[in-house]
């Protein structure tokens, strides 16, 4: 019974991090990197910093969705955010990563 908890659970987790690191790939794909990083401030505000603002808020998922497909400006200073070329799915699973950092 242990061995089959061990092995659902690695599965999980292999599944989970494939996602995690497929979501990172989409994020440099898209150049979303030249401007963001994950942890610290470049052009734009680091990741985790947006997940720390929007934790909580039930709508930041369709909010960000949108203003990473249509762009966006204020919400972290004057430079605004430049449309991206994404699909509505593409940015909300950018989007659904972005608010999972820590």
């Amino acid at each position: 019974m242990k061995a089959i908890y061990v092995a659902t659970m690695m599965a999980a987790s292999l599944a989970l991090s494939g996602q995690v690191m497929a979501d990172e790939a989409l994020a440099k794909a898209k150049n979303c990197l030249s401007c963001h990083a994950v942890d610290k401030k470049l052009v734009g505000p680091a990741f985790k910093d947006v997940a720390a603002k929007y934790k909580g808020d039930a709508g930041a998922l369709d909010k960000l969705a949108t203003k990473v497909k249509a762009g966006g400006k204020g919400a972290w200073g004057e430079i605004p955010m430049p449309p991206n070329n994404v699909t509505p799915e593409e940015a909300k699973k950018l989007t659904t990563w972005i608010l999972a950092q820590k």
